[in-house]
């Protein structure tokens, strides 16, 4: 559940677990281990996973060695596990964001004792666990294992990992964040920022490379801030420059703060090619006073002006966002100017969300006189504005011939092919003798809001 972050965490889980010599498994019911990777940024996200657990109790009851695990940011959260391991007695392991590498021991832990295991990291400054001697006998073999040290965990190197594909990969550049946004539950379960070093980093893309990958996302919560904690002369942008030299197809980054968006940054993108035509630059709220309580830092005019000049900089580039309606006390003016904010912007799309108060945040004690009709009538309004935009942009790509990085059939269609361009726009086309992981030509025939339709070009 969650991120692309908490998706690459799961790539690494299921690697451990192959090292411990299980293998995937498509069917629950012939499963020996069952992980729930879980979201905390939402209840909504929340209630999802506890409602899975509690499905899960009818099959601990046909299989008592059923050995099931909750790990992720949930697991970061004190008065999650607590409710956990009162409500639901059938979960045997609880793991955080920070200890993701003690999942062998634990599991060892449980098939020789028998007994529920927890392991939990949720108090600031606590740091992970030293692997065990069963963890480091698995990797006996394996070889340049490196631990970054810092308050709130480890950066662990070489780690196993199961890549859910074989053509485009997710790569952590750094874990945690330190903006402190007033409505986030983000830097309590992940932790402060902490960066990979770039040889690492390097080091791994170029092995992609050579086992056939055609794209890589960078991943951080801000990507932006990658190497300030390391103290050294490097930032991100230096980095998409050394990634760019790797000769990988395409390169993509999530996600931007505005606040770190420097000029090194901008070069680097308009010097290297195969870093892809996309932008995810958050906004949140289009309304000065409400960014001054989210805590992000920049007013209105000041995102705007990076906006503006992003564009001029990077033209024919695809920008998206993040918008929150509905924060506590927002007026009708300020949800205004998240709308005019749009129209100024006219982004390619968005994710729009209610607010939704969590636990432990600065945002969950405020008070708010707004009806929750409102918030979503609001939300309404702002996703077709969202969708005139997107379609707008869409129409653009009419009958153009465009580059596709094909991710296999459609989900609706077994005749149709999917993928996506560089400007990450979703294309389902048709085409002959089509593979997974092919950069294809495809000319678009039919515009969508949110996706394109076209026919493969010989």
């Amino acid at each position: 559940h969650g991120c692309q972050a908490k998706q690459r965490d799961s790539e690494t889980m299921a690697g451990l677990l192959n090292a411990m010599g299980y293998t995937m498994c498509d069917d629950e019911k012939q499963a020996d281990v069952i992980i729930i990777n879980t979201c905390a940024v939402r209840q909504g996200a929340e209630e999802k996973v506890l409602g899975e657990v509690g499905a899960l109790k009818r099959l601990k009851t046909l299989n008592p060695d059923l050995i099931i695990g909750i790990g992720g940011c949930m697991a970061q959260e004190e008065e999650t596990v607590k409710i956990i391991m009162e409500k639901y007695r059938q979960v045997d392991i609880v793991f955080g964001t920070h200890n993701i590498t003690s999942l062998p021991k634990l599991i060892y832990e449980v098939l020789t004792t028998k007994k529920r295991k927890i392991e939990v990291f949720s108090k600031m400054g606590e740091i992970i666990h030293r692997l065990p001697q069963l963890l480091s006998s698995l990797y006996a073999k394996r070889k340049n294992v490196v631990e970054v040290y810092s308050s709130e965990g480890e950066v662990i190197e070489d780690l196993p990992a199961e890549r859910k594909l074989r053509h485009k990969a997710w790569v952590n550049i750094m874990y945690g964040c330190d903006k402190f946004c007033s409505y986030c539950i983000v830097p309590y379960t992940r932790g402060k920022e902490r960066s990979r070093y770039k040889e690492d980093i390097i080091y791994e893309v170029e092995e992609l490379v050579k086992q056939g990958y055609k794209e890589v996302c960078l991943l951080g919560q801000n990507v932006n801030a990658y190497g300030k904690d390391l103290k050294i002369d490097y930032t991100f942008g230096n980095l998409l420059e050394d990634v760019a030299k790797t000769g990988i197809a395409r390169i993509r980054f999530m996600t931007s703060h505005p606040w770190d968006f420097d000029d090194t940054m901008i070069q680097a993108i308009k010097n290297n090619k195969n870093i892809m035509p996309y932008i995810h630059l958050p906004i949140q709220s289009g309304n000065t006073q409400i960014l001054k309580k989210m805590n992000r830092r920049y007013s209105r005019e000041e995102y705007l002006a990076l906006f503006d000049k992003l564009k001029a900089e990077l033209p024919g580039f695809a920008f998206t966002t993040d918008i929150i309606v509905g924060f506590p006390n927002e007026s009708d003016e300020a949800f205004e100017d998240t709308l005019s904010a749009v129209r100024h912007c006219e982004y390619d799309n968005a994710f729009t969300f209610i607010f939704s108060p969590r636990e432990g945040t600065p945002a969950a004690s405020m008070e708010d006189s707004i009806d929750r009709k409102v918030k979503e009538e609001r939300l309404q309004r702002l996703n077709e504005l969202v969708a005139h935009y997107a379609n707008k942009n869409n129409r653009k790509f009419k009958d153009q011939v465009v580059e596709v990085l094909v991710d296999g059939l459609s989900k609706r269609n077994s005749n149709v092919y999917s993928g996506y361009t560089p400007e990450n726009k979703l294309v389902n086309f048709t085409g002959n003798n089509v593979k997974v992981g092919d950069i294809v030509k495809v000319k678009i025939t039919q515009v969508m809001s949110f996706s394109l339709n076209g026919e493969m070009v010989e």
